[in-house]
């Protein structure tokens, strides 16, 4: 699932991309700055949507920030 930089958040529900959009995450590498943690507590990100992102965020070699 190769993914440009903008369209990650298609990857995600509606509820999903309007909660990621909402905190000014528009990128996989922003993404990246946040715990798993601070994402998963967003409405409309589950365990399907946490997922994904993890799948996007390893093939970018990306991951979770550590704990903050």
């Amino acid at each position: 699932m190769m993914m440009t930089k903008n369209d990650f958040q298609k990857i995600l529900a509606k509820p999903g991309q309007r909660a990621i959009a909402a905190i000014g995450i528009e990128n996989l590498e922003q993404l990246s700055k946040f715990t798993e943690a601070e994402i998963m507590e967003l409405h409309g990100i589950g365990k399907n949507g946490m997922n994904r992102i993890q799948i996007a965020l390893a093939e970018k070699g990306l991951s979770f920030a550590l704990k903050k």
